[in-house]
């Protein structure tokens, strides 16, 4: 058996037990060619026709066998292939990644990459703050974008503070992240790391009724981090309330709250915002100053 026909065999069994995808794959096809080539130890951008391609390459029993079973568990055990892997990758960058964090996703990410916010950020924008920071993927991929900044981390979970110290420490980060454990805005100990300039947010947002209808995949992961009460907006009327107070003036909110625009819109019909271009559309991520939100309070 050729690697491509692996790949192949493996699409179909995993199209066949209907899996669900969209932890950094959303087809059978990809899913399969990151598990086949992870479990023999090859890149997972090795191409797999053309000229240089690897896809006729011949396995072994012992590589067909090792590639199987791992395409097996990810049927059987409905787990994100990063659960199995322990590896996630994000705008190209690597992350470690288990059971204690979601899998790195956000939209947000891309759009930093991109420079998509850039025209709101200052000249002054020093400090940023990676709210439900998780794994740390974002405040990896913000303080490797923007070389002159310090970043802040700050998750409720200790157990995803612990799989973000060891992607800051992966990435070489630790005199420019700092991690702490925070609900929301409210440690004295993340406070001192403000005002915060920039600001950037994937909280849990996943409506109730959304949260009980999704697969198997995605309530592997941990509650905590997706669930957003009856609208989803829980944790988010927090941290609009919250967020004015430990920002400089001119800071920015960026928040992704998934496919929830119109809970959003309901829970804040007179907040000005700025919704955001992404691959997935411009309904997921918006930006808001420091200075609109400050309506709320008024």
């Amino acid at each position: 058996m050729t690697l491509l026909e692996l790949i192949e065999s493996g699409a179909q069994k995993l199209t066949d037990a209907k899996v669900s995808f969209g932890h950094g794959t959303t087809n059978a096809v990809d899913e399969a060619a990151w598990l086949v080539l992870w479990s023999l130890g090859l890149p997972l951008d090795s191409a797999l026709d053309g000229p240089d391609s690897k896809g006729n390459m011949p396995l072994t029993l012992v590589d067909s066998t090792q590639a199987a079973t791992l395409l097996e568990a990810r049927i059987q055990t409905r787990k994100p292939a990063a659960y199995l892997t322990h590896e996630a990758w994000l705008q190209g960058v690597a992350f470690y990644v288990d059971e204690r964090v979601i899998v790195p996703r956000s939209l947000i990410a891309e759009l930093i990459v991109e420079g998509s916010i850039d025209y709101w950020l200052q000249e002054s924008t020093h400090t940023v703050l990676d709210l439900c920071t998780g794994n740390g993927s974002l405040a990896v991929i913000a303080a490797l974008t923007y070389p002159d900044t310090v970043v802040t981390g700050s998750d409720l979970s200790a157990d995803a503070l612990a799989v973000a110290r060891i992607n800051v420490d992966k990435h070489g980060l630790q005199d420019r992240i700092t991690l702490l454990e925070s609900d929301g805005l409210r440690s004295p100990a993340l406070q001192a790391h403000g005002p915060f300039d920039l600001i950037l947010c994937n909280p849990p947002y996943v409506n109730a009724q959304s949260l009980a209808e999704l697969p198997a995949e995605y309530r592997a992961e941990p509650t905590l981090a997706l669930a957003g009460g009856n609208d989803g907006m829980d944790f988010v009327r927090t941290v609009l309330a919250d967020a004015p107070h430990h920002m400089t003036p001119g800071g920015v909110l960026v928040l992704e709250i998934g496919n929830e625009r119109h809970h959003f819109e309901a829970a804040f019909p007179h907040l000005e915002v700025v919704w955001l271009e992404t691959s997935a559309g411009e309904d997921q991520v918006l930006l808001v100053t420091r200075e609109s939100m400050t309506t709320l309070q008024q």
